[in-house]
């Protein structure tokens, strides 16, 4: 269901062209295989997504930011494998659904994989440690298979003028009792001025499961569609 929130998600930026080329052909491999497209080791071993990889990454090397960017490639193929769905977090109850805390089952984890989407320079984060706060985009969220477990891929810093953007990610079951050391509560902005304009943090990467966390409660309980709204 689209909305007036509606905007452009990392995928349509960075992944239309190998939506209609490279994943097709890495679906086709994937079934011929017979192989889970969510066991990432060998997601990564097929020679298709390799050159996925090395076409996506810069002339001058990644160094370690490499798994960030098959990170990135991963979840953007299981994004579109399921249909591309997305869940939008409105402005108007935003507070509400950050201050409610999940509430997981212990059993094995399903659905599909989607993008979860926050209103737009609402929630910050600071991405690299010394570096200013980035306003985060969205998440993109997946289970992993047999398990209790979620894989969330932050989304940060999407600017007009900037080439890229930031990712994190975290991988694990549902935070329990999940609180901040300085007793501030979880999301509260930790921005000068922030909570005067009704702005939020992620403080680390506990708090990005978290709020991967709280969007699979909305995930699995969503209407048919390609996009529904939190």
């Amino acid at each position: 269901m689209s909305s007036p929130l509606s905007r452009p998600t990392p995928f349509d930026l960075v992944f239309q062209s190998a939506a209609d080329t490279t994943f097709p052909t890495i679906r086709g491999a994937l079934d011929q295989a017979g192989q889970d497209p969510r066991d990432r080791d060998r997601f990564l071993m097929l020679r298709e997504v390799v050159t996925v990889l090395r076409e996506m990454r810069p002339d001058e090397g990644l160094g370690e930011g490499i798994d960030r960017l098959a990170a990135l490639v991963h979840h953007a193929y299981l994004f579109w494998d399921g249909g591309a769905l997305t869940v939008e977090f409105p402005l108007e109850g935003l507070a509400e659904r950050l201050e409610s805390g999940a509430n997981p089952g212990e059993n094995e984890v399903q659905g599909p994989a989607y993008y979860a989407q926050v209103p737009e320079r609402r929630i910050w984060a600071q991405v690299i440690p010394g570096e200013p706060h980035e306003p985060m985009d969205g998440c993109f969220v997946h289970y992993l298979p047999g398990s209790a477990e979620l894989r969330v891929l932050g989304v940060f810093g999407i600017h007009p003028e900037r080439a890229g953007f930031s990712v994190v990610e975290v991988t694990g079951p549902a935070p329990r009792a999940l609180a901040r050391l300085d007793g501030t509560d979880l999301f509260a902005p930790m921005l000068a001025g922030g909570a005067a304009a009704k702005l939020f943090s992620i403080a680390g990467e506990e708090e990005l499961l978290e709020l991967g966390w709280r969007s699979h409660q909305v995930a699995t309980k969503a209407a048919e569609g390609s996009r529904w709204r939190a």
